[in-house]
């Protein structure tokens, strides 16, 4: 549009000086002109063309870039995804090996238990071969003399028979069985080396069972009353889950911090920093992150 007004505007001048000037000098201006519009129409036309031509290059530039932004964006929610995915199987692969190193920790103290259990019974069957030699009346002496006769009576079982029973049954998710069997050890046995356990295993049978506020109880029982055994630190794993279940957060946050800091090194207080790492609070503290 500018183009054709500059030639319109060359034009009309043309035109008004054209009387005052001789033909031939007028027309030889107006080829002049005409030359030079003309180039200058071939040079707007060139530039116009070398501009569509970097236009399209631009813009085959820009869909080429938002093409590999769009890719791009796509491979990262990807990876993202692929992230997660590893995390979460991660975290369950760790949550199955915190419980078969739990399992194994468990059937490595009941062998022991039942090892320390044999040992002893064997003692005891060499303690009473020797007191019945010694009772073995001599030649010529009635029968039925010997001291210390006396006639048996009918009671619990012997308590490593009721123990293990009781196991077998909490190992078969016969958990009412053996809750009865557990209690009747701990009536029957209640000084005994596996006590603590029978109260652990109690206390866990009530916490799968959904009875959280009974478990609580008598979880602090194995912590009391048995705080040196071997259930001490699985008791006390289990109360946190228990109080947290109960919604009791800031108790049962404090009771997995105490865990962390009376057994460090033990595979519970592993699980415990994994528990406080979901609740987002760290080891030391009571109160969740704020988000």
């Amino acid at each position: 549009m500018k183009l054709q007004k500059t030639i319109a505007v060359l034009s009309l001048g043309a035109m008004l000086i054209g009387p005052s000037t001789p033909a031939f000098a007028v027309s030889k201006e107006m080829i002049q002109l005409q030359t030079q519009v003309q180039q200058l129409a071939d040079n707007m036309a060139r530039m116009q063309q070398s501009f569509d031509e970097r236009m399209g290059v631009m813009r085959n530039l820009v869909e080429q870039d938002t093409d590999n932004v769009n890719k791009l964006s796509v491979a990262v929610n990807n990876l993202q995804k692929t992230l997660q995915q590893q995390s979460t199987d991660s975290q369950t692969k760790v949550d199955q090996v915190s419980g078969q190193i739990q399992t194994l920790n468990d059937s490595i103290d009941e062998l022991k238990a039942r090892l320390a259990r044999v040992s002893k019974q064997l003692d005891d069957m060499q303690n009473s071969q020797q007191n019945l030699a010694a009772a073995t009346p001599a030649p010529g002496t009635a029968p039925g003399t010997a001291p210390g006769n006396v006639a048996g009576s009918t009671q619990a079982p012997p308590p490593g028979t009721l123990y293990d029973n009781a196991l077998r049954d909490y190992t078969a998710a016969r958990y009412d069985l053996a809750l009865q069997q557990f209690a009747d050890y701990l009536k029957f046995y209640p000084t005994t080396d596996l006590a603590g356990n029978a109260q652990y295993y109690i206390a866990d049978i009530e916490y799968k069972q959904g009875n959280f506020e009974a478990a609580v109880k008598d979880f602090d029982k194995v912590l009391e009353q048995f705080p040196g055994g071997n259930k001490a630190a699985a008791a006390q794993l289990k109360k946190g889950y228990a109080l947290l279940e109960l919604g009791q957060r800031d108790a049962g946050v404090r009771e997995l911090n105490a865990l962390i800091q009376r057994y460090p090194k033990t595979n519970e207080a592993m699980q415990a920093r994994d528990r406080l790492h979901k609740l987002g609070v760290g080891t030391g503290t009571t109160q969740s992150k704020k988000r």
